[in-house]
């Protein structure tokens, strides 16, 4: 599918497929949106807690690699589900993978967290 659009006209469509992207999930995925307020969350608290710029930015990446991990993951689902429901063993490796990305950004978090607030 080639795109037919250049230009601001192609970059707003990209920002529009994005927004519908992020609604599309935020509504499907309650494991999204239980990331989410995590992240919200806790970024409120790295805004508020005493810590110089670095360790605020590089703990809202961490949080921001949880979000990019769900949204992976979610993905990999997805297409998974595309393909068919049946069981498959290599469909559910995918999927495993998957949660294994979610879980090592909040293992990643978490020790970032630690290490540098304490």
């Amino acid at each position: 599918m080639k795109a037919r659009d250049n230009g601001i006209k192609r970059i707003l469509k990209a920002f529009k497929y994005s927004f519908d992207g992020f609604k599309a999930v935020f509504k499907s995925e309650a494991a999204f949106r239980q990331d989410f307020l995590f992240c919200i969350v806790c970024g409120v608290g790295c805004c508020l807690l005493p810590m110089t710029n670095f360790t605020r930015a590089f703990l809202c990446f961490a949080l921001f690699l949880i979000l990019f991990m769900e949204l992976i993951n979610t993905a990999i689902e997805v297409i998974i589900d595309r393909i068919g429901e049946e069981y498959h063993p290599l469909s559910k490796k995918a999927k495993d993978i998957g949660s294994l990305l979610v879980l090592m950004a909040f293992v990643h978090f978490f020790v970032a967290a630690a290490i540098l607030l304490f």
